[in-house]
């Protein structure tokens, strides 16, 4: 990729203020992420004296998003979710002595993200859209990460127990990326040593979290556990005295693996995933909570409505199944030449049903969705 050298844009660096780019090192390693922040003198010129580099294409982009209106900024959110992916599974498959760095610095990216558009960052997961496909198990690092942070953020959960929420799922499969990359498409069944290799990763994310340096010891011990059960039938050790910060994960893990597609079944819509964590785990207000953050129609759904109109989801409502909902045909099914907005709390417009993306009339791309969730305000 095109480069510059950041002493080149010294001019763009404000100290204290979040970067409107990210930083690398002559060899492309992220050392800050768009939104960190450069504190000091001595700092940026340490920068500077390690030869750090901008990418010439962000750049330009940071350039532009001055100028830019909301709808179009939102617009950009899809690439810019396609291009953290890249620098996420960078970050996760790195070396030990670079990996906790590396996740704080991917933590930072991917935080900055989310709260610039937390239904856009709904829709990515319940969409599961082209721009995000690559490597799975990175793909649902994030998305896992993400589900937690949200649940955490339902809960009131201070911040510093939501960032541990959000590192621990990013990294409790560190153990198996690879083999869960390869399981997403596999249609034989498990081989003997897949089932050592997935019994074991809890042990093995944790090892390789101690081994980079991570001591925080609740991070460590919901990385450990997040396959264990309350009856003791989980794994890799039987417990029965689960962390809550564990159970979080374990919630997380499933919920958002069933909106995913594999290659032995069609991914769940966010209805029936909540459906099926509520039976598992009825009475865990860890659970519900994750239901609740995401919705029972979460933005990026597709929906028909009782008028006969059918609509993308842009915003929760609040009531869970009563989301604000952007009417994209009219009642006979045809595109609409002006988009209404639809409160489904109003018994004329209620959702009756789910659709696929293949059942409307027209084909939206992640950036229109965006845009649209970007206009709901």
């Amino acid at each position: 990729m095109p480069v510059c050298p950041l002493a080149a844009v010294r001019d763009r660096i404000v100290l204290g203020r979040p970067l409107p780019f990210s930083v690398r090192d002559p060899s492309r390693v992220l050392l800050l992420a768009r939104g960190q922040i450069i504190h000091d003198e001595q700092h940026l010129a340490e920068l500077f004296v390690r030869g750090a580099v901008v990418d010439a294409g962000e750049l330009v982009a940071s350039v532009r998003q001055r100028q830019e209106e909301p709808a179009l900024r939102m617009a950009r959110l899809p690439s810019d979710w396609s291009r953290t992916q890249q620098d996420v599974r960078q970050a996760l498959l790195t070396e030990p002595g670079q990996l906790a760095a590396a996740v704080d610095s991917a933590t930072d990216i991917l935080l900055n993200l989310i709260d610039c558009a937390p239904e856009v960052a709904l829709s990515q997961i319940v969409r599961q859209p082209e721009s995000m496909a690559g490597h799975y198990g990175v793909s649902h690092s994030i998305h896992a990460a993400t589900a937690c942070l949200m649940a955490s953020r339902y809960l009131d959960w201070d911040s510093n127990s939501q960032r541990r929420a959000f590192q621990a799922a990013l990294t409790m499969n560190l153990g198996m990326l690879d083999l869960q990359a390869r399981l997403a498409s596999q249609v034989s069944p498990l081989t003997a040593q897949q089932r050592e290799h997935i019994h074991n990763h809890p042990l093995r994310s944790m090892e390789m979290l101690g081994a980079a340096g991570v001591t925080d010891a609740d991070w460590l011990q919901a990385v450990l556990q997040h396959h264990e059960l309350p009856d003791g039938t989980g794994y890799p050790r039987g417990i029965t005295d689960v962390a809550e910060l564990a159970e979080m994960l374990r919630f997380a893990d499933v919920y958002t693996a069933r909106l995913a597609a594999r290659a032995t079944r069609e991914a769940m819509s966010a209805l029936q995933a909540g459906r099926e964590l509520h039976q598992m785990a009825e009475a865990s207000p860890l659970a519900s909570a994750l239901i609740k953050a995401f919705g029972i129609f979460p933005p990026g759904t597709v929906v028909k409505l009782a008028s006969g109109e059918m609509g993308l989801v842009v915003k929760n409502g609040e009531k869970a199944h009563q989301p604000l909902v952007v009417s994209l045909t009219n009642a006979a099914g045809e595109p609409r030449m002006t988009l209404a907005t639809r409160d489904t709390a109003n018994e004329g417009h209620r959702i009756v049903s789910i659709l696929t993306q293949e059942a409307l009339p027209l084909r939206l791309s992640d950036e229109r969705i965006a845009s649209l969730i970007g206009a709901a305000g």
